[in-house]
Parts: C-alpha cells; structure tokens; sequence
C-alpha cells in the first residue's frame, strides 16, 4: 500500500478540500506526506529580470517567490500535524506545473501523487485541469486524482472554518518554535515579532472568528438541535477564557521583554514558552472540538438558507491574510507572512 503521498497545493479554495482529504487518507494509510507548492515566476511580467526585483523591491520579490509559498505549505503543516501524519514541505519557481510535481514527486521517494481535478469551468479551472492532466499521462506513477469543483454553500463556509484554523495553528507552531530556539538554543528573539503574535492572535481569532462562530453558526445550530447545547456552552465559555489567556499572554510578553537584566529575562523567558505551550494545548482542543464535534452535527441540522448566511458572514473579513482591499488587509497580510515565514522549511 502507499506509503508516501506527494499532495501539490495552490492558493484556491479546492486546496483547502484537498488537503483535508490527503491527510484522512493518510492517516488511514499510516503513510507521510510531502505537500508541494510550485510558486510561478512572475518576475518577468513584474519588473523584467528576477535580479531587478530583488535589488529594486526587496519585500515584493520575498512575499512572491517565498513568503507565499511559506504560508500555504504552513497551513498544510497544519492540517497534518492535527491528525499527527508526518509530513514535510517542498516549493520551487516553476512556470511549468505538472513538470515540477512530477520531479518533486520522484526527489522525494513518492509512490502516490495526490491531486485536486480542478474541475471549474473557468478559464482558470481548464487551464488547472489540463496541468492535471499532464500529470496522469507523464507522471510514470501511480496518481490519485481527487475530485473537486466549485463549493456549494456549507462545503465552502467549513472549507473556510478549518482553513482559517489552520492559519492559526500555523501561528501557534511559529511562535513555540522561536520561544523554544530563544529558550534552548541561545537564538535571539526579536520582542516586536513576539509582541506582533499578540497582536494577531487579538486582531484575527478574537475580533473575527470567534464572534462570527457565535453569531452565525453556534447560534444557528442552538435553533435546530438540543443535542449539542452542552458543547456549544463551553465552547463559547472558551471563546471568553481566550482574551483572558491572551491578556496573561501579553502581560508576560512584555515582562520578558522589559527584564532589567539577563537572568531575570531568562527566568521570564521561561514562563512565557510554558504558558504558550499551554495556550496552543487549549487551542488545538477547542477547534478539535468544533471540529470533531461541531460541524458534523452543523452538517446534519442545518439547512440551505442557514448555510448561505454562515457562508456568506465567513467569506467577508476572512483570515485577514487573504484580503489587500485596504491598508490594514495589507498590514496583516505582510504580518501573517512575517510570523509563519519564523518556521523553518
């Protein structure tokens, strides 16, 4: 049986299913996954020669050919490590697909290449699907292709629920992993990145996520069905412990970062990497829940019109990553990048 899956990912909302599908079948495998992102050479139609948008916008080449890509294959990381299948992460520049998937797939000892059809019928849904298809005929190994197309109403509002789960969990893997190599391997650590988590962590799932659970799809649920009145109350009584942790979060943060003095600093170091280790444990056990929990009786409850609004509500003011309408879109975009761009490839 299969033993190692390559799953090729992009920026669309099929990734997303995608994902979700490669890792249960993984788990149920007891196989790994090598998840790879091949990022487009845009350099030519941005400034001209790839050198000239290094020189010339620094941050523009950064975010295009490695931020990016660090933030979808983060993401990914995450689905897996929820459901603790092994994985790692590849990308490369690459402005021809299925080429790059087929060679990442043989670098890496894969035995089953595992990908989205893409089956819209837009132009950039065709154009997808061809690159899948030159994947099948070319690959010279066994491909499963999983079928996909454009989302109905409650597939895409989960799509964007565990979506945006993983963009935290992804944060919460960057910041043990710069507490852990400040505490453990003698690796500074920048206190305004520390204190920008924070930041993140209060602006995203405290005044976006959690209040749009509530408001949408906990309370619509309550409406429906009884049965699961007893986890949707401690759920939101989490939803309230979290500002709590988060204040404790923020308190230590600047105790370490104000320390009068290296052992004291040391000493505050120490507390903040437990009680970050103790805040992700609380974290990953609430979306569990939701996850585990929640949206499988969503799914059985609620109906059509339901699932139109908490899709509609989840698709404005997502995980602000995805937006740049505006300059505080643009500001978390280029934070989120900053913070998962912390772990190492």
């Amino acid at each position: 049986m299969y033993q190692h899956l390559l799953v090729p990912i992009d920026g669309t909302d099929l990734s997303t299913e995608v994902i979700g599908h490669a890792v249960d079948l993984a788990r149920r495998l007891g196989a790994r996954i090598t998840f790879f992102h091949a990022v487009a050479d845009h350099s030519a139609s941005l400034r001209g020669d790839v050198d000239v948008v290094r020189l010339t916008a620094g941050a523009d080449y950064a975010y295009a050919f490695q931020g990016r890509a660090r933030e979808l294959l983060a993401k990914a990381e995450a689905a897996a490590r929820a459901f603790a299948v092994p994985c790692d992460t590849l990308h490369e520049v690459n402005d021809k697909p299925a080429a790059a998937i087929i060679g990442a797939a043989r670098r890496s000892g894969c035995d089953l290449i595992f990908m989205a059809s893409h089956g819209s019928r837009t132009k950039l849904g065709m154009a997808l699907a061809s690159e899948t298809l030159q994947v099948l005929m070319t690959a010279g190994l066994p491909v499963l292709v999983s079928a996909t197309g454009d989302p109905k109403p409650p597939a895409h509002a989960i799509g964007v629920i565990r979506d945006e789960h993983r963009s935290l969990a992804a944060v919460l893997h960057a910041w043990m992993h710069l507490l852990a190599g400040a505490r453990h391997r003698g690796q500074p650590a920048d206190p305004k990145l520390v204190r920008a988590i924070v930041h993140y962590l209060k602006a995203f799932p405290l005044a976006l996520h959690h209040p749009k659970e509530d408001e949408y799809l906990f309370k619509r649920l309550r409406e429906r069905t009884t049965s699961v009145h007893a986890d949707l109350d401690e759920l939101e009584r989490q939803h309230q412990r979290d500002h709590q942790l988060l204040d404790e979060l923020a308190q230590l943060v600047e105790a370490w970062a104000t320390a009068s003095d290296p052992a004291a600093a040391q000493r505050c170091l120490a507390s903040l990497d437990e009680a970050v280790q103790r805040y992700a444990s609380f974290l990953w056990d609430h979306m569990g829940r939701e996850e585990g929990v929640i949206l499988p009786a969503a799914q059985r409850h609620l109906t059509a019109e339901d699932w139109q609004q908490i899709d509609a509500a989840f698709s404005v003011n997502r995980d602000p990553q995805f937006g740049a309408s505006t300059e505080t879109d643009k500001e978390y975009k280029q934070l989120f990048s900053r913070i998962v761009n912390l772990v190492e490839a």
